[in-house]
């Protein structure tokens, strides 16, 4: 163990089999000093940055029917519903009125809407607002192209030329088939997901990657996840930041007892250690709250993600830390750090 804190100091590149050394041999405190001191070599500034934008759920009707997921409606079920354009503009209005520069579009996998649906609200969206449209995770892009028998690098360059400008980490969960299987098994494979982004990198588009965690993974599993995200990366440079987060099992189908914050900040740490191409990692006070995310800015992360004005899913499943700019600022501060307003690709806008 020694050893391997070592060649982390000296910033040499650990394997999977190392990183799974590392999660059950390093304490958390050792794991935390590590991880941040990883962050400093990467971010020698005290800056913490964020985003503000909302979430938008366009739809919440879905054939995906994972089991983890408490905001989904069945097709035909009660209270499914699909964003009318009014709504759109009440929400895009308020998110431009409090300083937003984004928005983050994701739905379910609605029959209903085809790909000409998804490209003309693109092409609305971007030539009615002033506002970088962030949308469609991997799931719902390959969704999509077998929807309409297109590729998905076809795909992605209809989204891409109707105005979509980046696309979010989500629907990544465990990027190993076998817990894919158990959870969404209605959902793109592995595979597909990463095809999905190495399609949008090589179209010249931006993208998070994610991690959702403390559910039927195994140790293994997760190192397995780690790594399919490092060797994309190392292939296309493509992911602006990585974020991993807990499962939240409340009003679930998916019952197994919640990860611990413990659990949380080793993960996070692992997390900053081994992906050493990947520039930010973000916490995550959504699932966390705010405490322990500001712990998180010591255990290797340097980015507080998004204020979230409006945030659906993660609220189904009985979290509710909400946070608005004024709040994230403060937290960011009194952890002594400079909290900076971004954009997606983590350009400063101000502090």
């Amino acid at each position: 163990m020694e050893a391997l804190c070592q060649k982390i100091s000296d910033s040499k590149r650990i394997t999977p089999h190392e990183l799974l050394e590392l999660y059950h041999g390093a304490s958390l405190p050792e794991l935390g000093s590590l991880a941040n001191a990883v962050r400093l070599r990467k971010h020698p500034e005290p800056v913490v940055t964020f985003v503000v934008d909302r979430n938008i759920n366009y739809t919440n009707v879905c054939t995906s029917e994972c089991k983890f997921c408490a905001f989904y409606t069945k097709v035909g079920e009660e209270g499914g519903y699909v964003l009318s354009r009014e709504a759109f503009r009440q929400k895009i209005e308020e998110t431009l009125e409090l300083g937003g520069t984004q928005i983050l579009l994701q739905g379910g996998m609605n029959p209903a809407l085809d790909l000409d649906w998804y490209t003309d609200l693109l092409s609305w969206l971007t030539t009615t607002f002033p506002i970088h449209v962030h949308g469609f995770s991997p799931p719902e892009i390959s969704w999509l192209a077998d929807q309409t028998d297109l590729s998905i690098a076809e795909t992605v360059k209809r989204l891409k030329e109707a105005g979509l400008k980046s696309i979010p980490g989500g629907g990544a969960e465990i990027l190993v088939d076998d817990v894919r299987s158990q959870v969404s098994p209605n959902k793109c494979g592995t595979d597909k997901w990463l095809e999905v982004m190495r399609q949008a990198h090589l179209a010249g588009m931006r993208s998070t990657a994610t991690m959702m965690f403390g559910h039927l993974e195994t140790p293994e599993q997760l190192v397995e996840h780690l790594a399919r995200i490092r060797d994309l990366q190392d292939e296309t440079g493509g992911f602006t930041a990585f974020i991993p987060w807990t499962f939240q099992p409340t009003n679930t189908e998916l019952q197994v007892e919640k990860a611990s914050a413990d659990a949380y900040l080793r993960v996070l740490a692992l997390s900053r250690l081994f992906l050493d191409n990947v520039d930010n990692i973000q916490a995550s006070w959504v699932t966390q709250g705010e405490k322990i995310a500001q712990v998180a800015l010591f255990f290797g992360a340097n980015d507080m993600g998004s204020t979230m004005i409006e945030e659906n899913v993660v609220a189904a499943a009985g979290v509710d830390h909400m946070l608005p700019k004024e709040d994230l600022v403060r937290v960011v501060a009194s952890a002594g750090f400079t909290p900076v307003q971004r954009d997606c690709f983590y350009n400063h806008l101000s502090r």
